[in-house]
């Protein structure tokens, strides 16, 4: 039985951030300033806390200014707003991103639509999905184009192949069903109501699976050689008393023995996020001091 090979978001992460090194250190020569990344967090949120250190430590690491802004659980929705205003209007800010999920009094679409299109590094203002929707140039949600990335090194040319994306969020599915479409994939986004899901998924060249439901594709869902994308990251119990272990939504030892090629949980997609909001912010940055990009890859 052949096994599938492991596709490496770690080592390509690692890549990336690199040359966002390389690239950023280019731009502060050019435009005399570092290029900025703003993270605002409200809230106490364990998880969240964490993302935010990380994406502190890369930002630096990657030769850029890091802003962190840390606001109370019960931060007043026009405060936050106010907030955003002020980084939509500091010239040393060129991402900005609002750490969600925010506490529950707080209307999280309201201060998504506050954020400048032109600094909205996570991509999700509705100028932002109008744009990749229309298939103009703008800013990405950072999760999926990094499952794009991971694609591309894999497959190459993805035009003509059949791609089946598992979830309808707007932070994964949606813009990654659109991603798909832009490199000529024909594609179906699944979902809880989707009727004969494993023969839907079955049929596809290409899985992503973003659903949020620990090992719900099972290996025989998996069509043979077909190439997998495992967003999902769920935590539960691990063997060890007391102990947790995280994996995705793709039953990976099952699926590993069918597909061509498969993301591991962790070590696949997850590295991969932050990677590109590094990039989403240098391009930002690019776009915002009327700076020319050298490095066309990223």
């Amino acid at each position: 039985m052949s096994q599938a090979a492991v596709i490496d978001g770690k080592a390509f992460a690692a890549g990336l951030r690199a040359r966002v090194g390389v690239a950023a250190a280019a731009f502060e020569a050019k435009a005399g300033r570092k290029a900025g990344l703003a993270v605002v967090l409200v809230g106490d949120d364990p998880a969240s806390q964490v993302y935010v250190r990380n994406k502190g430590k890369q930002t630096v690491e990657a030769g850029m200014a890091s802003f962190e802004h840390k606001l109370p659980a019960d931060t007043a929705q026009a405060d936050l707003i106010a907030l955003v205003e002020r980084l939509n209007a500091d010239p040393a800010v060129d991402g900005i991103l609002v750490q969600l999920p925010l506490p529950k009094h707080l209307d999280e679409q309201a201060v998504v639509e506050r954020i400048s299109p032109n600094k909205d590094v996570d991509g999700l203002t509705p100028t932002s999905t109008g744009r990749l929707a229309l298939g103009l140039p703008g800013l990405v949600p950072c999760t999926p184009l990094g499952c794009l990335m991971l694609l591309k090194d894999r497959l190459g040319d993805l035009s003509g192949k059949d791609a089946v994306v598992i979830g309808r969020s707007i932070l994964v599915g949606k813009p990654m069903a659109q991603l798909l479409l832009a490199e000529s994939c024909t594609v179906t986004i699944a979902h809880s109501r989707t009727q004969n899901l494993a023969d839907v998924v079955r049929r596809a060249d290409i899985v992503v699976a973003a659903v949020g439901r620990p090992e719900m594709v099972k290996a025989d869902w998996i069509k043979p050689g077909a190439t997998v994308i495992d967003v999902g990251i769920n935590r539960v119990p691990a063997a060890e008393e007391g102990k947790t272990r995280l994996i995705g939504d793709v039953d990976y030892a099952g699926a590993s023995t069918v597909a061509g090629a498969i993301t591991p949980v962790p070590g696949g997609v997850g590295p991969m996020t932050i990677a590109v909001l590094l990039r989403n912010t240098l391009v930002a940055a690019h776009r915002i001091a009327g700076v020319a990009l050298e490095d066309q890859a990223l």
